[in-house]
């Protein structure tokens, strides 16, 4: 069976770049028109000339996320596991070459935070880890999900890329969704932000998400760090990426996230600086093109526009997270992979979300429902 890296070889960088920033008004005007677009009416949609019809987007935008997804917002709370990697990517906390100290969860802080979770609300959580294979690896994941999976309806994973067997193993174990960031589709300079360790594999990077839907995970979320490279130019090679896996794995569901580069313990700044007004554009354009796409936005962003942005396309969001491993009971002082924007809590949170007449959904998912 073919992979993602068979499609990515077919497009080039610079050329996608060229035609997104060649996009005319006219362009925008007959994407917007239509009732489904493709990834060329994305392309047109993320281009900076659709910039002056992001009202217009906003609109649609919200009446295909309340068409599709009602007017509920689903809660989620990220567990920081360890902050041990065996990786150095010059954008994160966790990199191999920052001296800090590295800790990893035991079976008992790990029932300490679920704890905490627990009485804040939350039925959905994220597992997170470094990326040290020799600690925090298969077997780890899977002692921790059984732990856990007592406490909590959906567990998700962000750890690294792992085989197809080895997804299969999570996926039996009762995770429903995982979730890998390729951070940059821009091949040429990938090595630079990742000299050392095995995510600077570009293409066993690229091929992740094929492992995971092969293993019949429920859901797959995908995303780029913006602020790498052009986050236009990026975003359609995720959206691209998306589009193959539909194609490919459809009995699975898709989200995206949109981590914005953030202040970190010894990070390079943001090559590219993608503001407010684009971060709208960019996730209207995620909703005109695919509708049934969940659209995550975590405590990366500021207050401001987190309650923003609720009414037009989200779908997800976390709340009161901390990005540090025992961050919200046992070691709150540890080092954390980026600093929060956002530091609301969760109670703070969902009360805004029903201010503007929106659910919160602490559950909408149970293993039970496959029995």
């Amino acid at each position: 069976m073919s992979t993602f890296n068979e499609i990515f070889k077919q497009y080039d960088w610079a050329t996608i770049q060229n035609k997104i920033y060649q996009t005319t008004a006219a362009d925008v005007e007959k994407s917007l028109s239509k009732e489904k677009c493709t990834l060329t009416d994305f392309l047109h949609l993320i281009a900076p000339v659709a910039s002056e019809y992001l009202e217009i987007m906003a609109q649609k935008c919200h009446l295909l996320t309340k068409q599709r997804f009602g007017k509920t917002i689903q809660m989620y709370a990220p567990l920081y596991l360890s902050n041990e990697c065996q990786n150095i990517c010059t954008y994160c906390g966790f990199s191999l070459d920052n001296k800090i100290k590295r800790k990893t969860l035991t079976d008992t802080e790990i029932k300490a935070e679920i704890e905490v979770l627990k009485k804040a609300g939350f039925n959905h959580v994220l597992l997170v880890t470094g990326e040290a294979n020799y600690t925090v690896n298969i077997n780890y994941f899977l002692n921790t999900i059984e732990i856990i999976k007592k406490h909590f309806a959906t567990i998700s994973v962000e750890v690294q890329p792992l085989s197809e067997s080895e997804y299969i193993s999570l996926h039996q174990a009762g995770v429903h969704t995982v979730l890998v960031y390729q951070e940059t589709y821009h091949q040429e300079v990938y090595k630079h932000y990742h000299p050392k360790g095995k995510k600077s594999n570009f293409e066993f990077r690229l091929e992740t998400p094929d492992r995971i839907g092969k293993a019949g995970i429920h859901k797959i979320g995908l995303g780029v760090l913006l602020g790498l490279e052009d986050w236009r130019t990026d975003s359609f090679f995720n959206a691209l990426h998306i589009d193959y896996l539909q194609k490919n794995y459809w009995q699975t569901k898709y989200s995206v996230s949109f981590p914005r580069l953030r202040p970190a313990e010894g990070i390079i700044e943001p090559n590219f600086i993608m503001h407010d007004k684009d971060l709208t554009q960019l996730i209207c354009a995620y909703r005109i093109w695919n509708p049934d796409l969940e659209i995550s936005i975590s405590t990366r962003e500021n207050e401001n526009f987190r309650n923003h942005i609720i009414p037009i396309g989200t779908t997800t969001m976390s709340a009161g997270s901390k990005t540090n491993p025992g961050g919200y009971s046992v070691d709150k002082q540890s080092l954390e992979q980026f600093e929060t924007s956002d530091e609301r809590s969760a109670d703070v949170i969902a009360a805004i979300i029903k201010q503007q007449g929106y659910e919160p959904v602490w559950k909408d998912w149970d293993a039970n429902y496959n029995s």
